[in-house]
């Protein structure tokens, strides 16, 4: 897809407002357009098809990749690594399945964004498990909800609060607490005398699991189940597909009025149409994954 290399990038010199008003010039697609599109990529590799999608997305990627300004990393790196996920998503995104590519590629998108954040933060250094990478994308997120605000150590109450609701010891809340507490750009900038100034504050973080097979692992693992639940989504019908993607997969969920208002049902009609069709959705991943081998019988 050699077209991608037209796309406009954002850059420190050119500046944010200017890239993000660059790509408002491209139009959004009407569903016919993009499944025709969609189609054209698929059967046969229109690379100017591709790119339409892709341009007509960028501020999607944008919008995702501000999201994510609370880590200290220069922006217009962060949109990047979005737009990376992007293109990934147009490469692999099949009309046939039911959804609008922007429902399919928001998690492309952000997947290519926490990568790139792990890399940079050296998360490896931090630790590794799946447990942990939640609390590292969710800590400041938990802290607002209780209204632990305040700079340094959190008191007993919250600790205990944040570790049972992401499912991580009380230890690990604390530790990575302290660790992010500090400046988000910290763990990148230099110590040392100038004999000493490429060192990084990131390099004296102990590294207490670097496993790299088993982070490749986990990278296969997402995809499989991206996959896996792009499948699982057939055996729901049109509307509990579109009511569950508007309830639960989007960046700013639909209200249930708003849906009642849309399919002519009570509130009430549609949260459980949506919780039926998620329950369809686990029960038939499940069964997947077993067939797959992925889980025991």
């Amino acid at each position: 897809m050699s077209t991608y290399a037209n796309l406009p990038a954002p850059s420190p010199e050119q500046g944010l407002n200017r890239y993000l008003q660059e790509i408002r010039k491209f139009p959004m697609l009407e569903p016919e357009e993009e499944y025709m599109l969609a189609k054209r990529w698929v059967d046969h590799g229109d690379t100017e098809a591709a790119h339409k999608m892709v341009t007509s997305h960028l501020r999607l990627a944008a919008k995702i990749a501000m999201g994510y300004r609370g880590y200290g990393l220069p922006q217009a790196e962060v949109i990047s690594e979005a737009n990376v996920g992007l293109m990934q998503a147009v490469k692999r995104f099949d009309p046939e399945k039911g959804f609008r590519l922007a429902t399919y590629a928001m998690w492309w998108i952000r997947a290519a964004i926490q990568e790139y954040i792990l890399r940079s933060w050296s998360l490896v250094k931090l630790g590794t498990t799946s447990a942990q990478k939640k609390l590292f994308f969710n800590l400041r997120k938990a802290k607002a909800r209780i209204g632990a605000l305040e700079e340094g150590d959190l008191r007993p109450e919250h600790v205990e609060k944040i570790a049972t609701d992401l499912g991580v010891t009380e230890d690990e809340v604390i530790s990575m607490n302290r660790r992010l507490s500090g400046s988000d750009a910290s763990l990148n900038a230099t110590i040392g005398t100038d004999d000493d100034s490429s060192t990084q504050w990131q390099d004296w973080l102990e590294d207490e699991d670097a496993n790299q097979a088993e982070d490749y692992a986990e990278k296969d693992e997402f995809a499989h189940r991206m996959a896996l639940m792009e499948k699982a989504m057939e055996v729901l019908n049109e509307r509990e597909r579109d009511i569950l993607t508007q309830r639960r997969l989007q960046d700013q969920p639909v209200t249930l009025e708003e849906l009642s208002g849309v399919y002519d049902v009570s509130r009430e009609r549609i949260r459980q149409i949506e919780v039926r069709a998620f329950e369809k959705l686990q029960k038939r991943m499940k069964e997947l994954a077993r067939e797959g081998g992925l889980v025991p019988a």
